[in-house]
């Protein structure tokens, strides 16, 4: 199973789980030129190289009009931790009471002062970008969750949270960017670490906030968190809403095998500590992946006609499987072990069958873990058409063999042996 492991030992942003997962995509150049033809206006995405605390990684650069912005604290970790959260719902001039403590002022200020977004018009630039859908739709319900999560921290209805404009710009990067990077690596499923949300207070525009902050805190909740002696906001709600939005489950790193490591780093400096994400993508080997159960009986009454007929009849019903194994029975006699497999909620449907459809007169059931290659199709053309092609994958293992219906159907079409076509097929697996 594809497994996709985020460590958040400090925290998480939108900015720093983008650029762990970019670590991870084989086409980084192509992510890139994605991003940076999305339609966000003024927005550059740019990939530079970083290091924290000794560990090496990427610092994905996002500038609004040439500006990174760093005021906002939502998704950076790349400045003191001291003001204002970018997804408030002030109605009057919610700008983040800036305290402009920073090694830059602001270029742009004056143009976006006093403009804000709504949780409807982040919906419509999300619709507007060029993406696959089922990133835009992901890129949604995260801002949905950060906006119920405001709304709820500060008691005012949903409609009413408002972003600042240039922040919510950037965000929207961050937010797509990890929902695209996601849909790319495609994991069959995401675990992730406890989450340190830091400690202490942040300054925002309606004042002190503890951390972590009232929003943040709505969206983790359920999750495994802890703070500890590192000062600061260290979970923002953007990470937060990412994080929960595709986390399958939260715990310690699954056993993975041929892990790739990817590393989102921050360019806030913490004592002793690497400010940083980390991603591992591998394949979960070591536990099973579904589970099965089985029927079984002994037969030594039944002819080998209606033996048959009554395996086609379970097949018929709803059995996965069936089959029979010759065996010896009480007294010597020879028989037939008959072996039913089933999903567990056709247990009783199927047992009743089998007492139904053979002589035995009980069966024993058995619940197994199972491991499974995840099924697919794809088309493999060939000089006389198309032929479909099984496929399964995980593990770490890929296989592909010809349909033999797909394979005879285009053989008698053409008046070729079957042995042909196969092997035509096998040149385009």
């Amino acid at each position: 199973m594809k497994t996709l492991y985020i460590e958040c030992h400090m925290g998480a942003a939108g900015d720093m789980l983008m650029s762990a997962l970019y670590e991870l995509l084989e086409d980084k150049e192509g992510f890139l030129k994605t991003m940076n033809g999305l339609g966000l206006p003024g927005v550059h995405v740019e990939a530079a190289p970083g290091v924290s605390g000794g560990i090496a990684g990427t610092h994905m650069k996002v500038t609004v009009h040439g500006q990174e912005e760093l005021e906002h604290d939502h998704d950076h970790h790349g400045h003191e931790h001291d003001h204002h959260h970018d997804h408030g719902h002030d109605h009057h001039h919610h700008d983040h009471d800036h305290d402009h403590s920073h090694a830059h002022e602001h270029e742009h200020e004056h143009e976006h002062h006093h403009h804000h977004a709504t949780p409807g018009h982040i919906a419509e630039i999300i619709d507007a970008l060029a993406l696959p859908e089922e990133v835009k739709a992901n890129a949604r319900a995260v801002y949905d969750a950060i906006a119920r999560a405001e709304a709820k921290a500060h008691g005012c209805p949903v409609g009413d949270v408002h972003y600042h404009e240039v922040g919510a710009l950037d965000a929207v990067a961050d937010v797509t960017g990890v929902c695209y990077a996601i849909y790319l690596l495609k994991p069959d499923r995401v675990v992730v670490s406890p989450v340190h949300v830091g400690s202490g207070t942040v300054k925002c525009a309606h004042g002190i906030m503890p951390v972590p902050a009232p929003a943040t805190a709505n969206l983790l909740a359920g999750v495994p968190v802890y703070g500890g002696e590192v000062m600061g906001e260290l979970c923002t709600p953007t990470g937060a809403a990412l994080l929960t939005h595709f986390a399958q489950s939260f715990g310690p790193m699954p056993p993975m095998s041929g892990s790739a490591v990817g590393c989102g780093v921050g360019i806030k400096v913490f004592a002793g500590r690497a400010n940083c994400v980390r991603a591992f993508l591998g394949e979960d080997a070591q536990s099973a992946n579904g589970s099965i159960t089985e029927l079984v009986c002994n037969i030594d009454d039944m002819t080998p006609e209606a033996l048959a007929f009554a395996a086609a009849r379970l097949l018929e019903l709803g059995a996965l499987d069936v089959y029979t194994v010759p065996g010896t029975m009480k007294k010597g006699r020879p028989g037939h072990v008959l072996t039913v497999l089933c999903e567990e909620d056709q247990e009783a449907e199927l047992a009743r069958a089998v007492l139904e459809q053979t002589t035995t007169i009980g069966l024993r059931v058995r619940r197994c873990g199972k491991y499974f290659l995840t099924p697919g199709t794809r088309a493999v053309e060939t000089p006389w058409g198309p032929v479909q092609v099984k496929t399964a994958q995980g593990f770490g293992v890929s296989k592909a063999a010809p349909e033999y219906e797909s394979a005879a159907a285009l053989a008698r079409a053409n008046g070729l042996p079957i042995q042909t076509v196969l092997q035509e097929v096998a040149k385009g697996l």
